[in-house]
Order: C-alpha cells, then sequence, then structure tokens
C-alpha cells in the first residue's frame, strides 16, 4: 500500500495543478461565454419587443391612412352625387320650361288657327250660299221675282 501513496499523491497534485491551470480559466471563460450569450439574447429580445412596437406604430399608421382615403373617397363621392343631382334638376327644369314654352306656342297656333278658321267659315258660307242660291234669292234687300 505504501507503493500507492506516491501515485495518490501525484493523482492529488495533478487534479490541483488541472484545476487551477485549466478548470479555474475554462470556468471563468464559460462563465463569461454564458453572460455574453445570455445578454445576446436578451439585447435580441429587447429589439423584437421594439421592432413590434414600431410595427404597431406603423399599423396604427397605416389604419389612420386608409381611414382618411376611405373618408376623402366618401367626401368626393357625395360632392359627385350633389354635383349630379344639381345637373339633374337644372336638365329637369330646363325641360320642364321648353315643355311649356311649346304648349304654349303650340295652345297660340291653335287659336290662330280657330280665328283664321273663324275668319273663313263665313266667307265661305257666303260662297257656299252664292253657289247654291241663284244669283237674286240668295241676296238680303233685293226684291225676289
Amino acid at each position: 500500500m505504501l507503493g500507492s501513496v506516491p501515485t495518490m499523491l501525484l493523482f492529488i497534485l495533478l487534479v490541483v495543478l488541472y484545476n487551477v491551470l485549466v478548470g479555474g480559466p475554462l470556468e471563468r471563460t464559460l462563465a463569461e461565454r454564458r453572460a455574453r450569450t445570455s445578454g445576446a439574447i436578451e439585447q435580441a429580445r429587447g429589439a423584437i419587443a421594439a421592432a413590434e412596437a414600431e410595427t404597431t406604430v406603423y399599423e396604427d399608421k397605416l389604419r389612420a391612412a386608409r381611414a382618411e382615403i376611405q373618408a376623402a373617397r366618401e367626401r368626393l363621392r357625395l360632392q359627385w352625387q350633389a354635383e349630379r343631382e344639381a345637373a339633374l334638376e337644372a336638365a329637369r327644369t330646363a325641360s320642364q320650361e321648353s315643355v311649356r314654352a311649346a304648349r304654349r306656342e303650340l295652345e297660340e297656333a291653335a287659336a290662330a288657327a280657330r280665328r283664321q278658321i273663324e275668319g273663313a267659315t263665313a266667307m265661305l258660307s257666303e260662297q257656299v250660299l252664292r253657289a247654291v242660291l241663284p244669283a237674286s234669292a240668295g241676296r238680303p234687300g233685293v226684291p225676289q221675282s
């Protein structure tokens, strides 16, 4: 058993030297790496959260812009509709006035035709009487033979 003592001492010395020379720096390097990695992960999470917040802001602005465009379209549609209604009303008024004027002209033409017919009636009746009755019978105030 005495022969194994130096081997044990060498093994213990090797373990201590390994911990001092390799284990300690390795643990420090791993801890630093872990800290950097977790820091990078936290930084990435922060960047993702900021990007999501910015995306939300852009989406809100886009939604507002779309609503504004829709409102402008609606105003323009209402304006066109009002202009169309005004044009239709003007056309309706003009056509009614045109119909009234045509009616007046027609009534005036009918009245003139009636007056002309009434004037011609007396003359035609006299011509008919002259043609049908003998010359002396048809005239009043002329003695009949």
